[in-house]
């Protein structure tokens, strides 16, 4: 699914260089789930961004389903933006004027879908985060966890093959983040590859593999079962 070879990120910052990323290689194989985790300002989110096709390296390939992102024009990188990845993010990025159902409709109107078929998806999508009852609620008519199911049902519903979210539970109480979780964990069990930037150890160790970076390098790979706390893993 993923393939990044020698990915490398610099941004000017002050008038300084900040190397997010440095010669990262790694390899996610379709179906996957894989945690991304290191201290702030380690380079997870511009990692979880150059995935996504949100932000491009400066140097190094990137392979994706088997294409070269680099060789993608503006249009086919936002096809694939719209077909193909779906975003989580720990602060929802819903659109406050519109209710539930109209923002899980969203990447559908953009992609041209036919009114009736949006109508079914919605539902469905909805249905699948147990929000059946809350289709006509805005945002700020809903609890924390309802909108992050809100914003997972949009994700998902154009049925994507990769999933990328970002702290997901970090807005989250205790009960609604497991919720949000569990509902990450049935969809890579459905065979959607999963990558989860997060600083807490109890969601890395859902991930069958963990990435830790330290100032844009990765420093450690070792299974989700293994991670402890945190601060033992970022030391390079």
């Amino acid at each position: 699914m993923i393939r990044l070879e020698k990915i490398c990120r610099t941004y000017q910052l002050g008038g300084q260089p900040v190397h997010a990323l440095v010669d990262v290689d790694e390899h996610v194989p379709a179906g996957e789930h894989v945690a991304i985790m290191g201290p702030s300002g380690s380079g997870k989110s511009t990692l979880l961004y150059t995935l996504g096709c949100l932000d491009r390296p400066d140097s190094g390939s990137y392979w994706l389903a088997g294409r070269e992102v680099a060789r993608l024009s503006d249009e086919e990188l936002t096809d694939v933006r719209r077909h193909h990845i779906g975003f989580v993010f720990q602060s929802f990025h819903l659109v406050p004027r519109l209710t539930a159902a109209e923002n899980v409709e969203l990447p559908m109107v953009f992609a041209g879908l036919p009114r009736a078929e949006r109508r079914e998806r919605v539902e469905a999508a909805l249905a699948s985060v147990d929000l059946s009852d809350r289709l006509d609620h805005r945002p700020d008519q809903l609890s924390g966890g309802e909108r992050q199911r809100v914003a997972l049902a949009r994700a998902t519903v154009m049925q994507p093959r990769l999933l990328l979210a970002d702290e997901p539970t970090g807005n989250l109480d205790t009960s609604s983040g497991r919720q949000i979780l569990d509902l990450l964990d049935h969809l890579n069990d459905a065979g959607t590859t999963l990558v989860v930037v997060t600083h807490d150890p109890s969601v890395a160790r859902r991930a069958g593999r963990v990435i830790v970076l330290v100032d844009g390098h990765v420093v450690r790979r070792l299974p989700g079962g293994e991670v402890m706390g945190a601060a033992d893993l970022f030391a390079p």
